[in-house]
């Protein structure tokens, strides 16, 4: 059974988890037995949208509200008492896909991501502690957040969420819980969708710009968060795993 179903008798929480890729990590946790809580904001119809859905419950949580993380952690204690996996799948209102030289943007984005993804970590810590597999798995911003002349502030918030997962692993290392992040490339999201209809110029310098040619989808991303829930990466803490079909790799 272990190696048929990872994640057999663990509890998981997924945050933005109606949708793209945080419903592709729900759906791929309780393929591999995990109890999911999929968490959502009240318009998204998180409520219903699981419930012929074996494994996972929905729960309604303003992810944007000043106590946001506390809704999380009361919603986490309510459902599962202990939690094991914590996937932080946050991304802050945006007025429009920023470029470098939209300092103050960016500063702004970056700083509403590390708040909303430390209160929620922080916050579920205590529910982690006992637990035998503890992970936090934090997502990155998409590509698509950022235009095409994006490419230094893509960089400089994927070195923001690195410094902030380093802290929090070090932070939460002392239970014997890994944190690590995986950097999403140009991944096909709704939000995603809806940026590269309208610039589609955007959509085709992405897929130029990846050596796969083409761009990604959310089982790309389910997957790589799945190696990080497991024992598989028992001793990877602290890092990142970038996955954008080879964008590092195109002169």
């Amino acid at each position: 059974m272990a190696d048929e179903l990872r994640l057999f008798g663990l509890n998981a929480i997924v945050t933005s988890a109606s949708g793209g890729i945080g419903e592709a990590i729900a759906r791929t946790f309780i393929k591999q037995g995990a109890a999911v809580l999929a968490i959502d904001s009240s318009n998204s119809g998180i409520d219903t949208q699981f419930k012929s859905v074996r494994g996972i419950k929905g729960a309604v949580v303003d992810i944007h509200a000043a106590d946001a993380a506390s809704q999380v952690a009361e919603a986490a204690s309510s459902e599962f008492g202990q939690v094991d996996i914590v996937v932080c799948n946050v991304n802050p209102r945006m007025d429009g896909p920023i470029n470098d030289g939209d300092d103050a943007a960016l500063q702004k984005l970056v700083d509403r991501k590390q708040q909303l993804v430390s209160g929620i970590c922080q916050q579920l810590l205590p529910l982690m502690q006992n637990s035998p597999a503890g992970r936090i798995v934090i997502l990155g911003f998409v590509r698509s957040m950022f235009g095409r002349e994006g490419a230094g502030s893509f960089a400089k918030s994927t070195a923001a969420i690195a410094a902030l997962t380093a802290q929090l692993a070090t932070e939460a290392g002392q239970y014997g819980i890994n944190v690590n992040y995986i950097q999403p490339g140009a991944i096909m999201t709704p939000e995603s969708r809806r940026v590269f209809n309208n610039d589609k110029a955007l959509r085709d310098f992405c897929i130029e710009r990846s050596a796969a040619k083409r761009l990604g989808e959310p089982i790309d991303i389910a997957k790589v968060a799945l190696f990080l829930a497991t024992d598989d990466s028992v001793f990877v803490s602290g890092t990142g795993i970038v996955v954008d079909g080879g964008e590092a790799a195109v002169p």
